[in-house]
């Protein structure tokens, strides 16, 4: 069951220091171009003092050199201007790609930490949205409305204390729409906020839909569901449009309001200083300044709804982002039982050499209902040291859920698994790992080389371990690759064959000669030939190990010294194949099923 990662949107403010972390290792140069644009803007507010001495003193009493005088320190302004926010510009390109590289190792890191029921409930487009768009959105607001706020903030102040200082009456005029925009920008804040969360988790699901489609091209077109799948992507496509638009309408309303209101202040003003200059009672040199620090500070004023927008939509993505790096990782160590207890470091009263035990083991879904039954409960099995044993089973009746308690995929609700006397709760899970190999019955392979695929199965394996380990699967086709094993398989793996990339899923699961060898399904997508040659090949591997095999074949039953049959989440019977042929009329049946199913296929040796 897929998660609902829909939020109710926090405080902006409350969200975005949050960021604190990632920002305080490059806090000096971002500091530095705050203040360097701040000095930037300030110089602006200067460029209408000097028109006033240029008004009142060179053109009033005609003197073009004072004139010459004026233009070339209004191009010095000008050129000093334009350097600084060029410097602001050099200052937190390296920083800021710095914080974002940081941020995105920390959000991969931490999808690669979390247990597999985590994914098992997350959108692949979500999180894929959270890594990309997301972290994009944080890194243009850390370069530009972060330090334009302040930068505007400061403009504004200082920009209002030179027009009261010059003509305070004209300045109040001025400041009376900012009331009314201090309304406006708290309630456009709320409603923006809940559209920015609608739309980028809708941006997700778009993702999730655009990969699903690309991954599922060929049974998409196998079964001509490209107009299905087109109706659904131009709805997902339209539900994203409409909050779009409600997106735009908001902002579009609060940007014309920001511009309305001041627009006509000035205009107020404008009439209220020409009267004053009319009447003697302000020079025109004193109103072409006032009216051109007030024209200055327009940008700053109207630039707010557009910064308003892009602040509410990075806190959002922080939000988004904060998601995944608060979901909790298990620890990585003793794990404690249900009654909150840890297990200890080991149980000495155990050999060393015991093979796999599940003890009185249960397990249910995180997310499953209180009231629901345990997938597995009352799991008791012992494979002996060097045994292979079949797991067998109905469809659904948890033989891969069991298969994944065993290497901690998912973490057993009760009882425990020990192997060879060491519970798995006490294992960190790279030394578990590197105990357990699985193949697991969807062979998935990698965007690398096949020698990189296979060899992600043992760290510290060799030319000659990836050699024996492709005889053993029967994947000598390898060696005529085109660049052997070297050869790219391509995104996952789906230029070979099914059975190709079984071959290679099982070749990585034998290549480090593991101790315990976990096995689901490994033969399903091979022919009957190949499978013969990879069970005899087999035979010398599980020889060596101890295994649980999945299996749904009679063939591949005959590899385990002893089956299992797993019904209704219950262990009910262990024996030989022979041994529950005869006494388990259940198992009976599930092997004639598979035996008919055999027949109608053709001979299978």
């Amino acid at each position: 069951m897929m998660v609902d990662t829909r939020g109710t949107p926090r405080s902006p403010v409350r969200s975005l220091l949050r960021l604190w972390p990632y920002v305080r290792p490059v806090r000096v140069p971002l500091v530095a171009a705050a203040a360097t644009a701040v000095v930037a803007s300030c110089i602006g507010l200067v460029i209408p003092l000097v028109l006033k001495w240029m008004v009142d003193g060179p053109v009033a009493g005609r003197d073009p050199s004072g004139v010459w005088l004026g233009g070339a320190l209004l191009l010095v302004l000008g050129a000093a201007e334009a350097t600084l926010f060029l410097m602001r510009r050099r200052l937190i390109a390296r920083p800021l790609a710095r914080v974002e590289a940081d941020m995105r190792a920390d959000l991969y890191g931490r999808l690669q930490r979390l247990p597999v029921a985590f994914h098992d409930r997350w959108p692949s487009g979500q999180l894929l949205s959270r890594g990309t768009s997301d972290l994009m959105l944080l890194r243009i607001f850390l370069a530009f409305p972060l330090t334009f706020l302040l930068v505007n903030g400061v403009t504004i102040v200082v920009g209002f204390v030179i027009l009261l200082m010059q003509q305070w009456v004209l300045g109040l005029v001025l400041l009376a729409p900012v009331v009314p925009l201090v309304v406006l920008c708290s309630l456009f804040e709320e409603r923006y906020s809940r559209a920015a969360r609608t739309a980028q988790d809708q941006v997700g699901d778009l993702t999730t839909a655009v990969e699903e489609s690309v991954l599922g091209i060929r049974i998409i077109k196998g079964f001509g569901r490209h107009h299905r799948q087109e109706r659904s992507f131009m709805g997902l496509s339209g539900r994203l449009r409409s909050t779009e638009l409600r997106k735009a309408g908001l902002l579009g309303t609060l940007w014309a309001l920001i511009m309305i209101l001041p627009e006509l202040a000035i205009g107020a003003a404008l009439l209220l200083g020409v009267v004053q200059v009319a009447d003697g009672q302000l020079s025109a040199g004193t109103l072409v300044a006032f009216l051109s620090t007030a024209l200055a500070l327009r940008w700053p004023v109207e630039s707010l709804g557009f910064l308003l927008a892009v602040t509410n939509e990075s806190a959002t993505a922080a939000d988004r982002f904060f998601e995944v790096l608060d979901s909790p990782v298990p620890a990585d160590g003793p794990v404690p039982d249900q009654h909150g207890d840890r297990p200890a470091a080991a149980d000495k009263s155990l050999p060393d050499r015991d093979g796999l035990r599940l003890e009185g083991v249960e397990f249910r879904y995180p997310d499953a209902p209180a009231d629901s039954p345990p997938v597995l409960r009352g799991i008791d099995l012992h494979i002996r040291p060097g045994e292979t044993m079949a797991l067998v089973g109905t469809t659904g009746s948890g033989k891969t859920t069991l298969t994944a308690l065993i290497p901690r995929l998912h973490e057993a609700t009760a009882g425990r698994i020990t192997l060879d006397g060491r519970d798995i709760a006490t294992l960190p899970r790279e030394r578990l790992r590197e105990l357990v190999s699985v193949a697991f019955e969807d062979p998935t392979l990698f965007s690398a080389t096949v020698a990189d695929n296979v060899l992600m199965g043992a760290a510290g394996a060799r030319e000659a371990d990836l050699v024996r380990a492709l005889s053993v699967a029967q994947a000598d086709f390898v060696h005529a690759l085109p660049e052997g094993p070297g050869t790219q398989v391509g995104e996952q793996g789906l230029s070979l064959s099914g059975g190709q990339r079984q071959r290679l899923a099982l070749a990585r699961a034998v290549v480090g000669s593991p101790r315990f060898l976990i096995l689901d399904d490994p033969l399903s997508a091979l022919d009957v030939h190949t499978e013969a040659l990879v069970e005899a090949a087999l035979r010398d591997v599980l020889a060596t190990t101890t295994a649980l095999v999945v299996a749904h074949r009679p063939s591949t039953v005959l590899l385990a010294d002893r089956v299992a049959l797993l019904s209704g989440g219950r262990i009910t019977a262990v024996g030989t194949h022979h041994e529950l042929l005869r006494g388990s009329e259940e198992y009976a049946s599930l092997m004639s099923g598979q035996d008919d199913h055999a027949h109608q296929g053709g001979p299978r040796r």
